[in-house]
């Protein structure tokens, strides 16, 4: 019998091993500006990754195809990055057992008034054996920037990051 491997456990294991898969969707991208799901989709897609934009609300987000929810994606994602309001990540999780996806990341801003972690969304994940990150942000982990590098000290030190 084929043993599966053991889920990653520190945070520093689960963010390799999200960032390690090549197709991730970023469930929330926005038409409108500046929004954080924008900022981690151009993050990902400079860094080499497929990404796909996740929204309801939009069939095209900078040039590429927008799926409306996650089992609406042709050939499947490895894992999401979720920037939602947390109601809406508790859909999201439960699209991923139907999706076969095993990996999320719900972000949570610096301040986490800006915080797509849902404590059912959590639960669900780690029911379902999927692997979930809840807090942070990819931009701080996938060649940061000055100011996520810094934001990522800040937080390892403070306690801000998720265990």
């Amino acid at each position: 019998m084929e043993r599966k491997p053991a889920a990653p456990t520190t945070l520093d294991d689960r963010v390799k091993d999200f960032l390690a898969q090549r197709r991730i969707a970023v469930a929330g991208v926005s038409r409108g500006g500046q929004a954080a799901a924008n900022g981690i989709y151009q993050k990902l897609k400079g860094a080499g990754y497929q990404v796909v934009p996740v929204n309801p609300n939009t069939d095209s987000f900078e040039g590429e195809p927008c799926y409306p929810d996650l089992t609406s994606i042709p050939g499947g994602v490895d894992g999401v990055v979720i920037v939602t309001r947390p109601e809406v990540a508790e859909a999201l999780v439960r699209q991923c057992t139907t999706a076969g996806i095993q990996r999320v990341w719900m972000h949570r801003s610096f301040d986490k008034a800006g915080s797509s972690v849902s404590p059912a969304a959590v639960a669900y994940c780690e029911q379902h054996g999927i692997t979930v990150i809840a807090g942070g942000c990819p931009m701080m982990f996938c060649s940061p920037d000055i100011a996520h590098r810094c934001m990522r000290w800040i937080l390892r030190r403070t306690g801000g990051l998720p265990a």
